[in-house]
């Protein structure tokens, strides 16, 4: 039996052994959903590799908090949803930094626009992160503020959404990627702050 044939349960725990092939099934499993889920906060793959990557180091370093009463995807969603704010964050710091350099032309940089490592603080971060996302999910149109409340806070699938709101599947996942690009382009400018 291949280890895709084992149930995500099975796997976190083959996983929390020390298993590494239960680790590379898991990513097997859950990264198209992971890339599907980031892809609309960025421009460039890189980024959105970046993330994928990012978010499966910190899911597999956090793997025994995992609740395994209830599904990986969502905890999987919330981690990878979180970096990718966490990363449009550190693209908007060091926009405004290499702005900041350029108007004072000749003066050293302002070491306290220097981007750092993640802290201890991470946890409130992380919250601070998703009150921020909450209020930009807020200034959405209403065209696409209902429809990513149910795909990013409640976290339902497409289909789930489509049946919910009485909309094509078809208009769910449009309405997603274009709530995704003004969550995106409304992050890098600095709205709602």
């Amino acid at each position: 039996m291949g280890y895709l044939e084992y149930d995500e349960k099975e796997l976190v725990r083959l996983a929390l052994e020390g298993d590494q092939m239960a680790y590379k099934a898991i990513y097997e499993l859950f990264e198209k959903d992971i890339r599907g889920r980031v892809t609309g906060y960025f421009q460039w793959k890189a980024d959105v590799d970046d993330v994928i990557t990012e978010s499966f180091q910190k899911a597999f370093l956090n793997l025994s908090t995992f609740d395994t009463t209830k599904p990986l995807r969502p905890w999987l969603f919330t981690i990878a949803t979180r970096t990718a704010l966490d990363h449009l964050a550190a693209i908007k710091r060091e926009q405004e930094k290499r702005a900041g350099i350029q108007t004072k032309q000749g003066e050293s940089p302002d070491p306290s626009m220097e981007i750092t490592e993640t802290t201890p603080e991470e946890d409130i971060i992380n919250d601070e992160n998703h009150e921020r996302l909450m209020a930009y999910i807020e200034e959405l149109s209403p065209l696409y503020k209902e429809v990513m409340v149910k795909y990013m806070i409640e976290e339902l699938e497409y289909e789930e959404i489509s049946k919910e709101l009485g909309l094509e599947l078809n208009t769910v996942r449009t309405r997603i990627r274009r709530g995704k690009q003004q969550l995106s382009a409304m992050m890098l400018r600095g709205e709602t702050d």
